[in-house]
């Protein structure tokens, strides 16, 4: 992987404020309770905060939080369903690039690489390769 995803993460959070509301101070919690815990307490916030994403589908920083939180899940218990979640994460965030972070959606694109090839799904799916032709290439 380019980049490290638990910074992406960190930083993704931190621009994610904006979009929660009031689902704010909900969210640092549950991200508090994740990252200084193990075990099924931070899987219930893991949880709490992939709950999250779906009371607010506009919230596109939060989404790829959640993408980069999903990878570092992946690296601490290698098993299918985070890959599967990862991957279908991933899937729902490149599928409409619009009003969208360039870098974010690089780094999901490169992760949804590695969440499929986790799975032994190594050629890339239709989102992927559409979502290729329509980066530009290239200098400025």
């Amino acid at each position: 992987m380019q980049f490290d995803a638990a910074l992406a993460a960190q930083a993704a959070f931190d621009e994610a404020e904006s979009e929660l509301g009031a689902d704010w101070e909900n969210a640092v919690e549950l991200e508090d309770t994740f990252s200084s815990n193990a075990g099924a307490t931070a899987r219930e916030a893991y949880e709490g905060l992939l709950a999250l994403t779906t009371r607010h589908p506009q919230a596109h920083a939060f989404q790829a939080f959640c993408i980069y939180i999903t990878w570092q899940q992946v690296t601490e218990q290698t098993i299918a369903h985070h890959f599967e979640t990862g991957m279908r994460l991933s899937e729902a965030y490149l599928a409409s690039p619009d009003g969208k972070d360039r870098q974010h959606l690089d780094y999901v694109a490169e992760l949804l690489e590695s969440f499929r090839a986790g799975l032994g799904l190594d050629e890339e799916d239709e989102i992927v390769v559409e979502f290729r032709k329509d980066t530009p290439k290239g200098g400025d």
